[in-house]
């Protein structure tokens, strides 16, 4: 039995949790502590769901070239969004490892079905660093497609910021320490560059990237299974998670039993005619002379 089959089958055992929240602050996502520094206050997330980022900031790839993001969002697919910093060693290199190591566990493939990119928040970053770091992730992935559907970019301040500012992300720099507070998430975004869904925390499950990139992904080239599975999710965002919605099941539960059911009766009802037919065929056979049957 496929993955999505037992995930339709899974359904049956939904319950449905829902919540209003939209805004994260970084204590809330578990991060730091609550009661941080003033400082700190501003570091965290706020989400602009249907959104869009602007396409048109320059950034530069892994080699150094020129790029904007408009080349990233081609309008055909949806695109996973992280924000990172290369020399950090703890929060940036989990956060990272864990959307490497969730995305291998989803069905589709970076660079066929959809696309990551990685915006380093440091304007100081090099492309050497991007390259270290983007070649670290990709042996771990195993695909050999994604090497041209993970794109790390860095940029100065500015583009960092103006993408960062339209997408929610809040983090800051401390210039004593040289490293930056920023928080632990990842978005999803809409082949047109709209923010879909923001996923927390420092591991991320394939089951959550899947549906994200399913809803994000807005019914393009989708199978009428995935359909299915979208239908029966809800994105809980006090759990901050995807659920299952018990009434939407049951819907799903009823269509499919009445469709197995009226298939069944079709098709006893078409066997039936066929014996009948036959029965009929064999009666006026033994009716009729030996004369006639010749």
């Amino acid at each position: 039995m496929t993955r999505s089959r037992l995930l339709l089958l899974a359904c049956a055992f939904a319950t449905v949790l829902a919540g209003p929240a939209r805004a994260q602050r970084l204590g809330q996502l578990g991060v730091v502590p609550a009661g941080t520094p003033p400082e700190l206050e501003r570091v965290g997330v706020t989400e602009h769901l249907d959104q869009a980022i602007p396409l048109d900031v320059p950034f530069r790839d892994p080699t150094g070239r020129a790029v904007t993001l408009r080349q990233y969002w081609r309008g055909d697919r949806p695109v996973v969004l992280t924000f990172a910093y290369h020399s950090c060693a703890v929060i940036c290199n989990m956060v990272l490892n864990g959307v490497g190591a969730g995305l291998s566990g989803v069905g589709w493939t970076i660079g066929k079905e959809y696309d990551v990119v990685t915006i380093s928040i440091d304007p100081d970053e090099t492309p050497e660093n991007t390259a270290k770091k983007r070649d670290r992730l990709l042996a771990d992935y195993k695909r050999p497609e994604a090497r041209d559907g993970w794109h790390f970019l860095t940029g100065d301040k500015a583009s960092i910021d103006r993408v960062a500012s339209a997408a929610g992300f809040e983090y800051r720099r401390d210039e004593d320490q040289k490293n930056f507070a920023h928080p632990s998430v990842v978005m999803i975004t809409k082949p047109n560059g709209q923010l879909a869904r923001y996923l927390y925390g420092l591991e991320f499950p394939a089951a959550d990237l899947k549906l994200g990139l399913l809803e994000a992904s807005e019914g393009r080239s989708i199978s009428t299974v995935e359909q299915l599975i979208l239908y029966c999710y809800h994105y809980d965002p006090k759990g901050r998670k995807y659920v299952l919605v018990a009434t939407r099941v049951m819907r799903v539960g009823g269509g499919l039993t009445a469709t197995v059911l009226f298939g069944t009766l079709g098709l006893l009802w078409a066997r039936e005619r066929r014996k009948g037919g036959l029965l009929g065929s064999a009666t006026t056979k033994d009716a009729l002379t030996p004369d006639q049957v010749t």
